[in-house]
């Protein structure tokens, strides 16, 4: 378990790396954006020095690009029981260009796009660069836990929208759906013969007690009327390397991409398939542990809100490494403006994702542990003092 080497980690040495999540705010503990602190899985980092020391820098070959596909259906078939064809998994740059391909190629031409929120923040802004409407579905809650509000969806369908986009396991709020509650979505959908853009980015980070089940697997249905784009880059922390993987599920969508996908799939980088099928054929063992730390990090969390956050709701994520803190009673107008500015924590203001993540924040729970209580701690020390 690779605790301890975590553990050690510091503030000042991850500011040294220079990445965004510890340079956009400067003097900040970074808990806003999707990377972990953690590096990346030694395979991926021998595969990476083997293409760079070998040249490999080139455009993506065939034979890459093939070796990917067949690693990324290995892994699907494995991991989640879900037999992809290789030829069917093609490359992009990242799942926002596998959304931009979904509005574009897979929906009907001027259709609203369907949004539940909270929604990750780009999902609200991309649709209209390409020219389209967001219809935003507020998610149904029951007390602490979110669902699917089926009516909502069924009117946002007869309101003209078209694609709805899905995001399974769910940023931010840590969902991982159920078979049945996705079965009763694809009822939806199909009833007004809709398509969906299944985002499953974060589908390698599920811990125990919940089960990643790929949407475009439940049945003939599904498969038929979803495009998924998935990728290492959030499960093995490769998001600067630009590699994802579109999903074509059905043989109608694949003809459609072969004649359509060509310079969506240029935006992959050499570099970045190298990385993605080093994870996915050799980066399990690592990401096993990791998962091991996040499962501790996100119960260390509830015990950290108890102490220091009174008043703020907090339920485990059941995947991602993302947690979504309710700050409904605490009466604060802007409340990641607030941890930012008095607590010197930046995080994402649920504001960003969608009207119905007001009084929320996204924090990310992929940092060492004491790194984490510091966070919580100053978060703590900035409310009593208001």
């Amino acid at each position: 378990m690779p605790d301890a080497g975590f553990d050690g980690l510091t503030v000042e040495e991850l500011r040294r790396r220079g990445g965004l999540k510890w340079s956009l705010f400067p003097g900040a503990i970074g808990s806003f954006v999707a990377e972990m602190d953690f590096g990346t899985a030694p395979a991926v980092t021998q595969a990476l020095h083997a293409a760079v020391d070998g040249g490999a820098l080139g455009y993506l070959p065939p034979a890459l690009l093939a070796g990917m596909s067949e690693a990324y259906a290995a892994w699907s078939r494995d991991r989640y029981g879900w037999a992809v064809p290789p030829e069917r998994v093609r490359p992009l740059a990242d799942v926002l260009a596998g959304m931009a391909a979904a509005v574009e190629h897979f929906s009907r031409p001027g259709s609203p796009v369907i949004l539940p929120t909270p929604a990750y923040m780009p999902f609200l802004t991309l649709p209209a660069v390409l020219g389209r409407e967001v219809i935003e579905v507020p998610m149904a809650r029951d007390g602490d836990r979110y669902g699917y509000d089926l009516d909502a969806l069924d009117a946002a369908y007869r309101a003209g929208g078209h694609l709805l986009v899905l995001c399974n396991p769910h940023n931010p709020i840590g969902r991982v759906l159920e078979p049945a509650e996705m079965t009763a979505v694809a009822e939806v959908v199909d009833r007004h013969g809709g398509r969906v853009f299944s985002d499953e980015i974060h589908a390698p980070l599920v811990f125990p007690g919940s089960r990643h089940v790929p949407y475009a697997s439940l049945d003939d249905v599904t498969a038929g009327h979803a495009v998924t784009a998935t990728s290492a880059s959030k499960a093995w922390n490769l998001p600067g390397l630009k590699c994802a993987q579109l999903v074509l599920s059905n043989s109608a969508d694949a003809e459609v991409w072969s004649r359509v996908g060509l310079h969506a799939e240029h935006g992959a980088s050499t570099l970045g398939v190298v990385a993605n099928t080093a994870a996915y054929t050799g980066g399990a063992g690592w990401l096993d542990g990791v998962l091991g730390y996040l499962d501790g990090n996100r119960r260390l969390l509830a015990e950290l809100v108890a102490e220091h956050l009174p008043g703020v709701g907090y339920t485990p994520p059941e995947g991602t490494y993302l947690a979504w803190l309710d700050c409904r009673e605490l009466g604060l107008a802007e409340p990641g403006a607030f941890f930012l500015e008095r607590a010197g924590v930046a995080l994402i203001d649920g504001l960003l994702c969608g009207g119905a993540g007001s009084d929320h924040v996204r924090l990310n729970l992929a940092t060492p542990r004491p790194v984490l209580a510091q966070a919580v701690e100053q978060m703590g020390a900035a409310l009593a003092a208001r």
